[in-house]
């Protein structure tokens, strides 16, 4: 008697009151409107802000010459490496960066298409260190193998979205 009751007060602990879909929908769809508005517009914005300012500044003219031959691997102007730094910081970040670059005409609907796949399998990996990986408490010694498989992945997406897809 003395077990069932205590596991009847543990369970009494545990439940919650449910509430009816709609204001489970509404509920996640306000949690996502915070996310959005909070931290993923924010770095879209500050996506496009670089890009103007490079192209303001005439950096961006120097970053295309310097990474044309390395950025042509993959079909890419060289102006597209501002993307590929943006990848490994802000999966945002660079968004921006990629949308920035096409409003800007310095980069096609086909390049664009080049790079998504690098941003998708590549992006944020310094947020994940710090946000995800340190919170999980992997050993550091990883981080090297991780961040490397994560770029070799964007590469290979590159290269096939280049020469089989695009």
């Amino acid at each position: 008697k003395w077990i069932r009751k205590r596991r009847h007060k543990h369970m009494e602990a545990k439940t919650e009151k449910k509430g009816n879909i709609i204001d489970a929908f509404v509920g996640g769809a306000r949690n996502g409107f915070k996310i959005g508005t909070n931290s993923m517009v924010p770095n879209i914005i500050f996506g496009f802000a670089v890009i103007s300012i490079l192209n303001l500044t005439g950096l961006m003219e120097i970053i295309g010459k310097v990474f044309t031959p390395i950025m042509g691997i993959f079909g890419l102007p060289g102006v597209a490496a501002t993307a590929w730094m943006a990848i490994f910081v802000s999966m945002g970040g660079a968004a921006g960066v990629i949308a920035g670059l096409f409003t800007a005409g310095q980069m096609t609907s086909a390049q664009v298409a080049i790079m998504l796949p690098a941003l998708l399998l590549s992006g944020a990996q310094v947020q994940f260190m710090g946000r995800m990986l340190g919170t999980a408490e992997l050993d550091t010694k990883y981080y090297p193998h991780m961040f490397t498989i994560a770029t070799v992945n964007g590469i290979i997406a590159m290269l096939i979205m280049n020469y089989f897809i695009v």
